[in-house]
């Protein structure tokens, strides 16, 4: 189920989600198949099949299962604590 707001923020506004590394990736799609939330998929460029990050917010926030289950260590995410600093100031302007 995909997450509309994390700790009452509208998860747009929370920078968490999937970064590839395309000098490591090897297109094996078991990012692909892990995300339940659809997070990426595959398209073709230049005639060739590459993994991307589609659906970048449907990334649950603080998951970062995809890096675990990719063989290359090609994913990561944003630093954690800058991520909690930002949801922290947005539930400050929030109220």
């Amino acid at each position: 189920m995909l997450e509309e707001t994390y700790e009452g923020i509208p998860r747009g506004k929370i920078p968490w989600y999937p970064i590839i590394d395309y000098e490591k990736c090897i297109t094996c799609g078991k990012c692909v198949e892990f995300c339940h939330n659809r997070a990426f998929d595959f398209e073709e460029k230049d005639g060739k099949r590459r993994t991307i990050v589609k659906n970048p917010y449907n990334c649950v926030v603080f998951c970062r299962g995809c890096e675990e289950i990719c063989p290359v260590g090609a994913i990561s995410h944003p630093s954690e604590e800058e991520t909690r600093k930002i949801i922290q100031a947005l539930k400050k302007t929030k109220k």
